[in-house]
């Protein structure tokens, strides 16, 4: 977990407790006010008001912290959600290079290649001349049955929004409303 998103799970909490804080003043004084038996001056209706006011804020109090409760747990579901998303199309990619017999420098330049690593660049990487990339991504686009990059990366986003990869590593996320 990331500092920014320590202090994203921190500050709900934190105003929380402020607003915690509040409400035990204010029904604390509401409380003493009780038990010394203190008037207002014959103002009409103000106990009622200040009484409404504190129930109020208690029950403020209480949705807040389900609410935050309820959004935190949901955080962390999509978080497993993107996890398990993640490592399914590490292994949707993985089965797919083993069942076209892909070699694992064949491999790894195809995974290269579809995070959109130019020829130079993944050369560079692998210390290895362009010629050498080039023939291996041909051996690569022969292998899967495709002409080129833009094929070999729609192959795995039609799995995507076929609902394989969810299928296989991930729960469905339901559509927000």
């Amino acid at each position: 977990m990331s500092p920014a998103s320590g202090w994203k799970i921190t500050w709900p909490w934190a105003l929380f407790g402020l607003q915690a804080v509040c409400v035990f003043f204010l029904v604390f004084e509401e409380v003493v006010d009780r038990a010394v038996g203190e008037q207002h001056g014959g103002l009409v209706g103000i106990d009622f008001l200040e009484n409404l006011v504190v129930t109020v804020l208690v029950l403020g109090l209480v949705a807040s912290g389900l609410q935050i409760r309820r959004s935190l747990t949901q955080q962390r579901r999509m978080e497993q959600q993107i996890k398990a998303a993640s490592g399914a199309f590490a292994n949707l990619l993985e089965e797919h290079f083993e069942a076209w017999g892909l070699t694992p420098s064949e491999s790894d330049v195809a995974l290269l290649a579809l995070k959109g690593f130019s020829i130079s660049e993944i050369a560079d990487v692998r210390k290895t001349a362009e010629g050498t990339v080039k023939a291996q991504c041909n051996a690569i686009y022969r292998k899967a049955g495709v002409t080129g990059r833009p094929q070999l990366l729609s192959l795995f986003i039609d799995e995507l929004f076929d609902g394989t990869l969810v299928k296989n590593g991930a729960e469905k996320a339901e559509p927000a409303v």
